[in-house]
């Protein structure tokens, strides 16, 4: 019986109908197909704050799959390597943002993806079992606006922003020229609380942007932009 079923499998593969492939932490990146499961073949554009890593945790690999390209923007030292050799049609940059040029003491786990320019969030997480900051170093910093004046294509759409800067989302975000580039959806890693979003700084500043909360994980909330 068990030959027939992979016989049958070979050549009904009943088992892959409808079948796509998360590499996010939580699905987000299946979250976001879903905005655009109607439009076939789309290639899209997206920028990657805090991408931490091109395979893992990432919600953008997915879309690179599927010919999308981007930016890809992550601070930990080295990681624009590993980018540059599996990412080669993004754009790789190994810098932080913040609201201002300069050098932030950037805090540096034995777990990178907690890796953070916070020091309030960073000596909370390594009092965690498990998790210990090995070493701060200084990262040169710059604004979101910055970066996408001297890499954005010309006329090219921003469908998305992913950003997971580890409590540094909302610097993030203020750093960015919200007269110029204008994402349609937005994905940040907030644990917003529905019942209490006026209480979230990142709800209200982009609801002043003119964006609505669409969907949520856990971990990560999916703004749209309204104007579209």
């Amino acid at each position: 019986m068990t030959e027939l079923i992979k016989s049958l499998k070979r050549r009904f593969p009943v088992d892959k109908f409808f079948f796509h492939r998360s590499y996010s932490q939580e699905g987000e990146d299946m979250i976001y197909r879903s905005f655009f499961e109607n439009r076939k073949n789309y290639k899209g554009f997206y920028v990657d704050v805090g991408a931490h890593h091109p395979y893992r945790f990432s919600n953008t690999l997915y879309f690179y799959k599927k010919g999308w390209r981007g930016i890809n923007i992550e601070p930990t030292p080295g990681a624009d390597r590993l980018f540059n050799l599996f990412r080669k049609r993004d754009i790789n940059i190994n810098a932080g943002i913040n609201t201002a040029a300069g050098l932030l003491p950037f805090y540096c786990f034995n777990e990178p993806a907690l890796n953070s320019f916070s020091k309030e969030i960073s000596e909370t997480k390594s009092g965690i079992p498990r998790y210990n900051i090995t070493q701060v170093i200084p990262i040169k910093t710059m604004p979101l606006a910055q970066i996408l004046d001297s890499y954005l294509p010309p006329g090219q759409t921003i469908d998305f922003f992913n950003i997971d800067a580890e409590g540094f989302d909302l610097e993030v975000l203020k750093s960015n020229n919200w007269s110029r580039y204008i994402p349609l959806f937005i994905i940040v890693e907030t644990r917003i609380d529905i019942k209490n979003l006026a209480s979230s700084a990142i709800y209200n500043f982009l609801s002043e942007k003119d964006y609505e909360l669409v969907a949520k994980t856990m971990r990560t909330s999916f703004f749209k932009f309204k104007g579209n």
